[in-house]
């Protein structure tokens, strides 16, 4: 895992090795640590730029997500949290081993395997949030691709009335242009900000879509308004693109039941 993602960020710009990954070099980057994550929370795993006293603690740190909100909300919605590293934010114990001032900015970076956070990856300092996201992704994607996968196939029905629509293609990463693989990311980011939007924003909303099995109706001005902005910027200028945006609707909102979303829900934009 760890070497085809650091030849990833190595193309990227010049980079040094922290916590068992890597982070952009330079006098701007002071910390970096990789905490897997378990049922129990985050277990430190690896530490850069801390003083050897505290190098020493992080691993196998213990940090229970009921007391880190900060690491709660990159676990809870797979997607990268900034926040100032005050002991309700990130914990007591993490806040002590890395000596963070009250005026300081963290950003957590979420480790996705499939549909679930294994890792999380803590930097303190000037970091490059697009390649380390990159990092990330990449990272996941091997990591989950080490993994056996077990796959439960069903006894087929006797009668099958409807087919169940088809997944969206997912593109060859490898043999995209460097162009479309940046489109494809500002893709996915776009389509995680606006379902996290939706979530916090009209979360009464999202409740009685859930209980009506309606999502759309719940929510249709939100959902059309970004399925425009969606068609505009990104499916209209990349010949490759997925809807991710469909695809954060389902596993966010509709909590990997497409159903969900409503008889009147328009599908995939490709």
């Amino acid at each position: 895992m760890r070497s085809a993602a650091e030849r990833v960020i190595h193309r990227r710009r010049g980079t040094s090795p922290v916590g068992g990954e890597r982070v952009p070099s330079g006098p701007a980057r002071r910390l970096a640590g990789a905490e897997r994550v378990g049922s129990g929370g985050p277990r430190g795993e690896r530490i850069r730029g801390v003083t050897a006293e505290a190098a020493e603690k992080f691993p196998g740190l213990s940090i229970p997500l009921s007391s880190a909100a900060a690491l709660a909300g990159a676990v809870e919605t797979r997607d990268l949290v900034t926040a100032v590293p005050t002991a309700s934010e990130v914990s007591a114990e993490l806040a002590g081993v890395f000596g963070h001032s009250d005026d300081g900015r963290v950003t957590i970076f979420p480790i996705q395997i499939r549909d679930t956070v294994r890792a999380l990856v803590y930097t303190s300092g000037g970091v490059d949030t697009a390649a380390a996201e990159m990092l990330c992704q990449v990272a996941g994607a091997v990591w989950g691709a080490m993994e056996p996968r077990v796959v439960n196939v069903p006894a087929p029905p006797l009668v099958q009335i409807v087919a169940p629509a088809p997944a969206p293609k997912r593109p060859n990463w490898e043999t995209l242009p460097e162009g479309e693989q940046r489109a494809h990311l500002r893709a996915q980011r776009f389509a995680r900000v606006q379902v996290s939007d939706m979530r916090l924003h009209e979360g009464q909303s999202v409740q009685a879509g859930r209980g009506r099995r309606d999502l759309y109706g719940a929510l249709r001005q939100r959902i059309d308004d970004a399925r425009t902005v969606y068609r505009e910027r990104f499916v209209a200028a990349c010949p490759s693109m997925v809807d991710y945006l469909h695809v954060e609707l389902v596993r966010t909102l509709a909590q990997e039941d497409a159903e969900l979303l409503g008889k009147d829900y328009p599908g995939p934009l490709v």
